[in-house]
């Protein structure tokens, strides 16, 4: 937030730029013994989202960039771990951090394909909002959206029921 806070003027008065957030997809869709890390993620997309809205007028763009596993240092030794283990938990919460240590040195991301994509987007004519990066983050994303809208769907009826009716708003 402060590089963006500190380039936003020239943006401004050029009217035009564009800022990249690098999220990830657990911006998107959270999984067990990674709480804290989705909670940023998700404010990264939010102060994004949130941009975007602001600065669209005024020829800036934003895009907020959710990869998936990359073979970075991320799932190794940048990799911050609780030493606090609770039994209850060792089938979800535990199972994943077994399954995220596993991964290190054999995330299927390229970090370089990565770079040249995040390149080639925010050059295109209309960079999107959300740029997904790698077979995991499209396959997972997409099958969270089917899930949230599944969800809404199944519930549309109490959702609604929460609003005045038309003729309590006359």
């Amino acid at each position: 937030m402060d590089i963006t806070r500190a380039v936003l003027p020239g943006m401004r008065a050029r009217r035009a730029g564009h800022v990249v957030n690098v999220s990830s997809l657990g911006g998107l869709a959270a999984f067990g013994a990674t709480g804290y890390y989705h909670a940023t993620k998700f404010a990264v997309e939010g102060l994004s989202e949130s941009l975007a809205a602001e600065a669209a007028p005024l020829g800036i763009g934003v895009t907020i960039v959710e990869p998936a596993a990359f073979r970075t240092n991320w799932s190794g030794p940048s990799m911050r771990q609780s030493p606090v283990r609770i039994d209850d938990y060792a089938d979800t919460a535990g199972a994943r951090r077994a399954a995220t240590t596993a991964t290190y040195g054999h995330q299927p991301g390229d970090p370089v394909r990565a770079a040249e994509a995040i390149v080639t987007t925010v050059e295109a004519g209309e960079p999107p909002l959300r740029l997904l990066l790698g077979k995991a983050a499209y396959d997972i994303a997409s099958a969270r959206l089917g899930m949230l809208k599944t969800s809404f769907d199944a519930w549309r009826d109490v959702t609604l029921s929460a609003d005045y009716s038309v003729a309590e708003t006359q």
